[in-house]
């Protein structure tokens, strides 16, 4: 699904509402079935842990934690024997198999940006949020982490929320909605190739 919107819509607060970063100042949200206004923080981040993956537009690497360590971080909730096979499958997915001890800094943008796109989906999530997932990479870079973003989406069997101002994006999702006014309106086909 991706949402649409001009600059300032609201589009990232809303990712971060849905995904219980953010508390809204009146109504309520349910993730995964439960009131997120029951749930204190640890609760959140307990309900989100290993069923949700977040990419960001900014990447939201750790700079003195390696491409291995960043993509490590979502499993440290759960323990496991295989946690670090895992991550460096998941690295070598993205194309980073070579790169697993290098620091952010040491990478390029759309490095950094797969990074993230292997620990969004290294914990086995149900659900990824997406924020402008290429808002900082040029433009062939974005197309090349939005093919992949797609391909370990259908490969995942995940639900992809995807935060978008880019129409010709959207129009690859199933289905999309426009932020308006702080209202999220349906999209025809024809309203998103416009």
């Amino acid at each position: 699904m991706a949402i649409l919107g001009e600059s300032g819509a609201g589009k990232s607060t809303l990712l971060g509402l849905l995904a219980g970063l953010d508390a809204p100042s009146s109504g309520e949200l349910k993730l995964f079935g439960e009131s997120l206004a029951a749930l204190d923080e640890d609760g959140r981040a307990e309900l989100r842990a290993g069923r949700v993956g977040f990419v960001f537009q900014n990447f939201q690497l750790l700079p003195t934690l390696t491409a291995l360590e960043n993509v490590l971080l979502p499993l440290e909730l759960a323990p496991a024997a295989d946690n670090d096979a895992r991550a460096r499958d998941w690295l070598t997915r993205v194309g980073l198999g070579e790169r697993l001890d290098h620091l952010p800094k040491q990478l390029s943008g759309g490095e950094q940006q797969r990074v993230a796109l292997a620990r969004a989906f290294v914990t086995g999530a149900e659900l990824v949020f997406a924020d402008e997932p290429t808002g900082n990479l040029d433009p062939a870079t974005g197309e090349r982490i939005i093919e992949r973003l797609f391909a370990l989406n259908r490969e995942a069997g995940t639900t992809l929320m995807l935060v978008t101002h880019d129409h010709a994006l959207a129009r690859r999702c199933d289905r999309c909605l426009r932020l308006i006014d702080g209202q999220l309106v349906d999209m025809t086909p024809e309203e998103v190739s416009a």
